[in-house]
């Protein structure tokens, strides 16, 4: 029988083992005790046809004699014809079977192992040494435990026994083996009120995995506002729970005729301050949690700003890349026809996104306005001559900057002449650096999905005119060493580990984890401004905050794409011309009030204006009273 083991306890020998099993988080493989097992000892493969082998669902059950005898033909019918040709023409070398009972040792050997999926298949790999089949480091032992021990640790990993047993199990019992992250809870640092508010949201939705982190971060800065009134308890258990998620299937054609199908979302989270905003994701990643993570994220974020709006999100996992635009109009008409209904300027007016740019946002409004039958509102984009100000898309990359501007301004410091570390190359990126080398910075990285980009001469206005001609050719950041010599691209790396002051994650979700908020503190990073919503782990934002690091969270300091937004919906706007220097003007004044509603919130509930968590825990307080004054206001809705 398989059993997920992550909370099975292991002896002092295993502890560094145990340590790495946690840094995986993944569930792992074990054995009841006491049943019998066949143990091959001699030389060994892995099972070739584990490759095509499915991981079968259904809940974990005790497999039958039948299914125990059945399972044994199916995997002597399933070995390939070449193995049988070549046991024709050289002798068979008999392996000899041991069965022995499955005792505690056995137990923690089998330990080890994962399930996790490489280049597509699902494969068992060795939590020791992160590999599967029989790349393993000798010894996993290491240096402890007795000669015994390690030469019998040893031994089985040689004989990939570990792979071969899971294996059987898997096909024998006829299970699919789950694999998926454990959610990582701060127990330790949460009341036992807040850290019931997770547990319910973890009971309800306990394979979101996202959502569950952003629910934690939000709640760990709401403690003492939910100690101080426990009539917030009610208030956020209800704000947890979207008031509608719409999951639809989007058909499309491609240029060759093909049907596609793919998933679409959208989740209206809160709308108890006005219509939702909220942006649109298309990527291959996007799910559910994703889109209740980014629409809870959105309700805060629109909650701090200066005007009244609700928060929303969704997107599909549809990934733009490589699709030409007829492909990509197709997919974008067949996905608003689904969702047209619910939205309005009074409903819901979503905004870009991950993969969403100006050509995605206009397919979409064109569908959209066809079949509303009216031009009433718009979509917030980049294109003036149907969405407003031109000034857009700048707003939340300038807006990040500004904030980091007055985080410095009240330590007596300036941006000018501070290196700095941007992740992601996509419109935030870009506009984080134009202003970062307006104010005087040194912007030093750039990065994709396959690594990142280092000038440590610094960016300046024309170096960011050809990586957007790169980017806009769907060509690699590589190219850029070609042109600029003494720059130098790191495949598969982040820039966590330069030199910097200032750190400005403009990715993804997730994407510092704990080994790289160490890299950040040991490059020297003293502030973290947070361009992409949860762009740290759980592990990393501890990591950060015992080092004393001042972060800037996404809610506050990425609001500029509301401010914007909501700028450009105004009537009055639309009838005058704004200049880049008025526009950036409110988009100052925006932002310094968002910077002070957030210390505000942290000094009235205690927390120091020095503190590494006073921007993020205030900014949280501040979203939440907001909100919860209109619940409150407006009953039980």
């Amino acid at each position: 029988m398989l059993l997920p083991s992550g909370g099975v306890g292991m002896n002092s020998a295993m502890d560094d083992i145990n340590l790495i099993q946690q840094a995986q988080r993944h569930h792992l493989v074990v054995r009841e005790l006491g049943e019998e097992i066949d143990l091959e000892i001699g030389h060994g493969d892995d099972d070739p046809s584990f490759a095509n082998t499915p991981l079968i669902s259904g809940p974990p059950r005790e497999p039958s004699a039948e299914e125990h005898d059945e399972a044994k033909n199916m995997m002597v019918s399933q070995l390939p014809s070449e193995d049988q040709d070549m046991s024709k023409a050289q002798p068979v070398k008999r392996k000899k079977k041991v069965v022995k009972r499955w005792r505690e040792e056995w137990a923690d050997t089998y330990k080890w192992a994962y399930v996790d999926v490489k280049d597509g298949t699902a494969r068992i790999f060795c939590s020791v040494c992160r590999e599967y089949g029989r790349k393993h480091r000798r010894n996993p032992y290491g240096n402890e435990g007795s000669r015994n021990m390690q030469m019998s640790a040893l031994e089985e990993h040689n004989n990939s026994l570990l792979h071969k047993e899971a294996l059987r199990l898997q096909i024998a019992s006829k299970d699919k083996i789950i694999v998926d992250k454990p959610i990582y809870v701060k127990g330790s640092l949460m009341s036992k009120t807040a850290g019931s508010i997770v547990e319910a949201a973890l009971k309800r939705d306990p394979h979101e995995a996202e959502f569950i982190q952003s629910v934690q971060e939000a709640v760990h800065g709401l403690e003492r506002v939910i100690a101080k009134n426990a009539h917030y308890v009610n208030i956020m258990e209800r704000l947890l729970e979207p008031e509608r998620m719409l999951l639809f299937r989007v058909p499309w054609v491609d240029d060759r005729g093909e049907t596609h199908v793919n998933r679409g979302f959208r989740v209206h989270f809160n709308q108890a301050l006005g219509p939702c905003r909220g942006g649109i994701r298309f990527h291959p990643s996007m799910n559910l949690s994703i889109a209740k993570f980014l629409g809870f994220e959105q309700t805060l974020k629109n909650a701090l700003s200066p005007y009244k709006l609700g928060g929303a999100a969704g997107g599909s996992d549809f990934d733009p890349k490589g699709k030409s635009d007829n492909e990509i109009m197709r997919f974008c008409q067949s996905f608003m026809n689904e969702i047209f209904r619910y939205l309005g300027p009074d409903k819901d007016l979503p905004s870009e996104e991950m993969g969403v740019g100006t050509r995605e946002m206009g397919y979409l409004f064109g569908q959209y306005r066809r079949l509303a039958g009216h031009f009433q509102g718009s979509f917030t984009g980049p294109r003036i001559f149907w969405s407003g100000s031109s000034l857009r898309t700048e707003a939340t990359g300038y807006g990040l900057v500004f904030f980091a501007q007055l985080m410095l301004a009240d330590m007596n410091k300036e941006l000018k002449g501070l290196r700095c570390v941007v992740s992601g190359s996509g419109k935030i990126a870009m506009h984080v650096l134009e202003k970062l080398i307006a104010y005087g910075a040194l912007p030093v990285t750039v990065s994709d999905s396959k690594g990142f980009l280092v000038d440590d001469e610094g960016f300046d206005y024309m170096k960011i005119s050809f990586l957007r001609d790169i980017k806009a050719q769907h060509r690699s950041l590589r190219d850029y060493s070609k042109t600029y010599a003494r720059s130098k691209y790191y495949d598969e790396a982040k820039p966590w580990n330069e030199r910097c002051d200032v750190a400005f994650p403009c990715a993804s979700q997730n994407e510092i984890d704990q080994s790289d908020a160490i890299n950040l503190v040991n490059s020297g990073c003293r502030i973290l401004v947070e361009g992409s919503n949860m762009p740290c782990t759980p592990e990393a934002v501890e990591v950060l905050r015992k080092a004393n690091v001042l972060i800037a969270p996404a809610m506050a300091a990425g609001a500029g794409g509301v401010v914007a937004g909501e700028l450009e919906l105004n009537h009055e706007c639309n009838l005058m011309h704004w200049s880049p220097e008025d526009f950036e003007s409110k988009l100052q004044e925006a932002m310094k009030q968002i910077y002070q509603r957030a210390l505000k919130g942290a000094s009235d509930f205690g927390y120091q204006k020095e503190s590494p968590e006073a921007l993020v825990h205030g900014a949280a307080i501040s979203a939440f009273l907001t909100i919860a004054q209109a619940m409150t206001d407006q009953g039980c809705v």
